[in-house]
C-alpha cells in the first residue's frame, strides 16, 4: 500500500511523492487525511537540519503531528470504527522513510489507541489540538496561574485563552511584532517595553526566542517561575544573578499527554475555549513547497493547514 506524502528528503529539500505504508495490525486503523497543520517549531528545525537527534530520526522523513483524518479501516483491537473522524498526533508507518513525526500524508496507518475521536464539524480546527494540548500542559506546569505569556503565536494565544478559560485573570501577553498584537479584546497584548505593570508570579515562554528569557526573569517576583513551552534547538541560557536574587524556577513543559487533549476538548465542549481565528492560511498538498516557505517566513501566517481533500 502506498500514499502521497510530504517528504523532507534532506535538510532544505522538500518533495511531495509516493511512499510505502507498513501493513496494519489488529490494533491499527487506516485513515484518509482531511487536514494537517504545519508546525513552525519542530518542523522548521527538521527542515533546516537543526533538530537535535531523536530516536528514529533520519532522512528522508515525513513530518507532521497535527493531522485530522477519517477512518477507512479499523482493526478489531483498534477501539475505533470506520467513518470516525480522528485527530492523529503523528504516525510512524512508512517502510521507505522515517516517520518523525509522520502525519503529513494522504493516508496513515496508526495505532487506534493513539488517535482521538473529534467532532467532524470542527475537523479543520482540530488540527490545533496538539498545540492546544501543549499550551494546556504548559499552563498546568506552573505552580501559580501565569500572569505573563511571552509570544503571541498560536501556542501563546492558546495559553492565554486557556488561562482565562480556567477562571483566572486574563494574562498580559508580550509580542514584539505589531501585526500580531490583536487578541480580539480577550487580553492585553503589548510590546515588552510598554509593560508598566507590577511583578508576575509566573510566566510562560511561548515565543521560542531565548532573548526574551532575561526580560521575563527581570519582571518576576520573589520565587517566580518561567515555564518553557517551546522547543529550542540551541542551548538555553539566562543571566544567573537576577534569577538568583529572585530565586526563580525554570520549568520545561515537554510533550503533551492524552489528559491534556481531553482537558482541551472538555473546555471546548463547555464553550469556555475556542480554537477559532487561529488558522490563517490554506494550501493543497501540491503547493507544499510554497506553503512551508510561507509558514516559516510570513509573520502574518499563524497556522498553515494542508487540505488533503484537494489532493490531485
Amino acid at each position: 500500500m502506498q500514499t502521497d506524502a510530504i517528504v523532507f528528503e534532506r535538510p532544505g529539500t522538500l518533495d511531495v511523492r509516493r511512499v510505502s505504508l507498513s501493513r496494519p495490525g489488529e490494533g491499527d486503523v487506516v485513515a484518509e487525511t482531511l487536514f494537517s497543520g504545519i508546525s513552525t517549531g519542530t518542523e522548521k528545525l527538521l527542515y533546516e537540519g537543526a533538530m537535535p537527534s531523536f530516536p528514529g530520526m533520519g532522512y528522508p522523513l515525513v513530518p507532521g503531528y497535527e493531522s485530522v483524518a477519517r477512518v477507512i479501516e479499523a482493526g478489531p483491537a483498534s477501539g475505533r470504527r470506520v467513518g470516525e473522524t480522528i485527530f492523529v498526533p503523528g504516525a510512524s508507518c512508512y517502510t521507505d522513510a522515517a516517520g518523525l513525526f509522520g502525519a503529513n500524508a494522504a493516508r496513515l496507518v496508526v495505532a487506534g489507541a493513539r488517535t482521538v475521536p473529534v467532532d467532524p464539524q470542527i475537523a479543520e480546527e482540530a488540527t490545533l489540538l496538539a498545540l492546544a494540548a501543549t499550551a494546556h500542559n504548559a499552563v498546568s506546569r506552573a505552580r501559580q496561574a501565569p500572569g505573563l505569556v511571552i509570544g503571541h503565536g498560536v501556542v501563546g494565544r492558546l495559553a492565554a485563552r486557556i488561562i482565562t478559560a480556567q477562571g483566572h485573570e486574563p494574562p498580559t501577553v508580550w509580542e514584539t511584532a505589531s501585526e500580531r498584537r490583536d487578541s480580539g479584546g480577550l487580553y492585553p497584548v503589548i510590546d515588552p517595553s510598554e509593560d508598566v505593570s507590577g511583578r508576575y508570579a509566573a510566566a510562560i515562554e511561548a515565543s521560542g526566542n531565548m532573548a526574551a528569557l532575561d526580560a521575563a526573569i527581570a519582571r518576576l517576583g520573589k520565587g517566580g517561575e518561567v515555564v518553557l513551552a517551546g522547543f529550542y534547538g540551541e542551548r538555553v541560557s539566562f543571566g544567573f544573578v537576577p534569577a538568583f536574587m529572585r530565586e526563580i524556577s525554570v520549568s520545561i513543559a515537554a510533550e503533551f499527554r492524552p489528559a491534556d487533549i481531553q482537558a482541551v476538548l472538555s473546555l471546548i465542549e463547555a464553550q469556555r475555549l475556542s480554537l477559532a481565528g487561529l488558522i490563517t492560511h490554506h494550501a493543497a498538498p501540491q503547493q507544499a513547497q510554497t506553503a512551508y516557505r510561507t509558514a516559516f517566513t510570513d509573520r502574518s501566517c499563524l497556522k498553515m493547514v494542508i487540505d488533503w481533500r484537494n489532493a490531485a
